[in-house]
């Protein structure tokens, strides 16, 4: 501060400079005393008029521009130099004309780290993806293959609801579930219930082997890494040991609700869902099945009713793609008949507003065709629209 407050009262005591006075008649500008706000020491402290506060000569921050633009001409260099300059009287620039670029014309955007370029360039090439889709929208297919029976689920679930139906619901039964989904050309594969070691047997009988032995109850479904789920049973020996271990390990089969499936070729396990959003509606949801994918939410979204380019982005859109598409040397999954599937489920749940929720898990998606292995269906009436904005209707 002491070295500041010396600057200060040199700055002060010092005469200014006679100011330059140009030549030929006109007013003349007055010169400011050495101790007027105009004199040294403000023109030491006063801020520059591109907000910066130092000494006249203290360089201004560079701004790039192409090359050739007004800006980079000799004849503004000057000018700007002489705004800056304590003994020169700034030169004046004339507005643009109407034929000549604007000032600020041509500058090319500079960004503090090149992380945020390339932001910014893939957020570009986005937006240019996206009109380029919206000049050809996606259709909704019609499939005229004779697999949807439309009259058929409507009255199926008219039975199902009852004449005065719950308002909250009531979720269906595996046996329901599965002649709902029929329907619409959507096959489960059965499971057929296993209380005891010699119900297995004979279920595997009826069924063929291998089978796989699994465990429905509330808090094992889905959970093969808890040990609820052995596949790839050859034999009736191998069923009843895997039988024992079970009830051994997780309880008793009143407890576990053990059923016995015919395998499904080797694939890629994925998660097909459907349900009504109070603000969105219905909406069609698709992601791997398994933990990891529940965890980190990797999970994606599309409006019902979901036309073909919908359905091909869903399959694409989630983190875990990679994994239908030949991962590491893998064979690719059978994703037409993925979509396939999610544009009948979408057509499901458009066409029977009753359909307040449905889940196929786990759908097992092989290099050819796919396999529905499990299926959960809640109806409920239809929910009251409160709304009264338009609607996208189907196309089909």
């Amino acid at each position: 501060m002491g070295g500041l407050a010396q600057a200060l009262a040199a700055a002060t005591s010092t005469a200014a400079p006679p100011a330059h006075r140009p030549s030929g008649p006109g007013p003349q500008a007055p010169s400011a005393a050495p101790g007027a706000p105009g004199g040294s020491a403000a023109r030491i402290l006063a801020p520059a008029s591109d907000g910066r506060t130092g000494a006249p000569g203290d360089p201004a921050p560079s701004t790039t521009r192409a090359p050739g633009h007004p800006a980079a001409s000799p004849g503004r260099a000057l000018a700007a130099e002489g705004a800056r300059s304590p003994g020169r009287a700034p030169v004046s620039e004339a507005a643009p004309s109407p034929g000549r670029p604007a000032p600020d014309a041509g500058r090319i955007p500079a960004y503090p780290a090149a992380e945020r370029a390339v932001r910014a360039l893939a957020e570009a090439v986005k937006y240019a993806q996206w009109r380029r889709q919206a000049a050809t929208p996606g259709k909704v297919p019609e499939f005229l293959d004779d697999t949807i029976d439309e009259h058929g689920t409507a009255a199926l679930i008219g039975r199902l609801l009852g004449p005065d139906p719950d308002p909250r619901g009531r979720p269906l039964t595996h046996d329901e579930a599965c002649e709902l989904l029929a329907g619409y050309g959507i096959a489960v594969r059965p499971a057929l219930p296993a209380p005891d070691p010699e119900a297995a047997v004979a279920a595997a009988g009826q069924l063929g082997y291998p089978v796989a032995l699994k465990t429905t109850a509330p808090h094992l479904r889905h959970r093969a890494d808890l040990g609820g789920v052995r596949l790839d049973l050859a034999g009736e020996n191998a069923l009843r040991r895997a039988y024992d271990e079970l009830t051994d390990l997780l309880g008793t089969p009143a407890e576990l609700r053990p059923v016995v499936q015919a395998m499904a070729p080797r694939g890629v396990d994925t998660v097909v869902r459907a349900s009504i959003d109070a603000a969105a509606g219905a909406v069609l949801s698709f992601g791997l099945a398994g933990a990891p994918s529940e965890l980190l939410g990797d999970t994606a979204h599309r409006l019902v009713p979901a036309t073909d380019r919908d359905a091909a982005e869903l399959i694409r859109s989630i983190k875990a793609a990679p994994v239908l598409f030949g991962w590491r040397g893998s064979a690719p999954a059978d994703t037409a008949a993925l979509e396939e599937l999610l544009l009948r489920v979408s057509r499901l749940v458009d066409d029977h507003p009753e359909v307040v929720s449905a889940a196929l898990e786990p759908v097992v998606v092989a290099t050819h065709g796919l396999t529905v292995l499990g299926a959960s269906v809640r109806l409920a009436p239809p929910p009251a629209r409160s709304d009264l904005g338009p609607r996208r209707l189907p196309s089909y």
